[in-house]
């Protein structure tokens, strides 16, 4: 199995998912992780990516990190200096119309959002909303780009377009598509050598439908036009990733192991959670394992079962553990906190 690598977490993608299918491999296989100074939970975003915004890391010693998957803007020279030259590189990508309508509601307060009521008031005269020179500018346009470490106000020719996916592809091995979670996970797990119960996991800091609706399609052009950068990385890797699949597992298999890998989501699901899946926050009994809320989003969370046995109970707590407390756990295991 791999054991060295770098996940860019691209925002509102189910990279919360992810993380957490990250954190549980580390843990269990002893891993370090490049923490953000401090034990905070993002390396300094929005700000590119600097080697020194990572606890225990010394220009002087080469100490490395097995796993960088915090909130950072992608730099990769810098990133270099803190993992092994080995590291397998991901990300994963979501369609940029969906991406935008839940960054309009989670970044409510952002700027560019605060003063009007609908994403089609704001992208009827965008320009009257947002500024390219605000330092929250980026989550109202081509937020993907902006992670990637690109300028999202960037231009648009083809030539330039063909030059930023160019380097995407240096720089990543694979890039993973949320619409796709499972074949996805499947896809991480042949890349990552990584077994199945490693790659099992259920929907993290997602939220619950009452605040989404669906878009009108002159909305939609209006968004993909909005987010072009984005829509191009979107577009080009959708097509890579399939090809990648058939090239490597083949779709007979793929569905196989995705049917596998929902049967035992399925199973774990039976075994762990009260009632059917994720609640509302109001409902969720043991407040550890309540997920943050944040702008105008309800993000749903999970109760477990009573009285499950020791080992059991920590592999479903685990799984359904929100970030930020996995995140403090396991910085302070890699940091125990000094005695005075």
């Amino acid at each position: 199995p791999k054991t060295d690598i770098v996940f860019l977490k691209v925002h509102k993608s189910a990279s919360s998912t992810v993380m957490n299918i990250l954190f549980r491999f580390g843990e269990t296989h002893n891993l370090t992780f490049a923490f953000p100074l401090g034990g905070g939970y993002q390396l300094y975003y929005p700000y590119h990516f600097l080697a020194r915004f990572v606890q225990g890391f010394s220009p002087r010693s080469p100490r490395r990190f097995n796993i960088l998957c915090h909130h950072m803007r992608f730099l990769q020279p810098e990133v270099q200096k803190v993992v092994p030259s080995s590291a397998v590189y991901f990300s994963i990508l979501r369609n940029p119309v969906q991406l935008m309508e839940s960054s309009f509601v989670y970044y409510k307060g952002a700027s560019a959002f605060s003063r009007v009521r609908s994403l089609e008031e704001f992208l009827s005269q965008p320009y009257r909303y947002y500024s390219p020179t605000s330092g929250d500018r980026h989550y109202a346009r081509n937020l993907m780009t902006f992670d990637f470490g690109f300028n999202p106000d960037g231009d648009v020719s083809p030539e330039r377009v063909q030059l930023m996916l160019k380097a995407i592809e240096a720089s990543f091995d694979f890039l993973l598509i949320s619409e796709y979670f499972d074949e996805s996970m499947v896809l991480l797990k042949e890349m990552l050598c990584w077994d199945l119960d490693s790659v099992v996991s259920f929907p993290l800091n997602s939220r619950d439908s009452s605040t989404k609706s669906p878009l009108p399609d002159s909305v939609v052009e209006k968004l993909k036009a909005w987010n072009r950068l984005d829509w191009e990385i979107y577009t080009h890797f959708n097509r890579t990733f399939w090809e990648r699949i058939d090239r490597d597992i083949g779709r007979e298999r793929m569905r196989r192991e995705v049917k596998a890998l929902r049967e035992r989501q399925a199973e774990l699901a039976r075994t762990c959670l009260q009632g059917t899946g994720s609640v509302a926050p109001k409902d969720i009994k043991d407040s550890s394992l309540r997920p943050l809320q944040y702008g105008g989003a309800r993000i749903l969370g999970y109760n477990l079962k009573q009285g499950l046995d020791g080992e059991l109970e920590r592999t479903c707590r685990r799984l359904v553990t929100p970030e930020l407390q996995y995140s403090s756990l396991l910085y302070k295991k890699q940091f125990p906190p000094q005695p005075p």
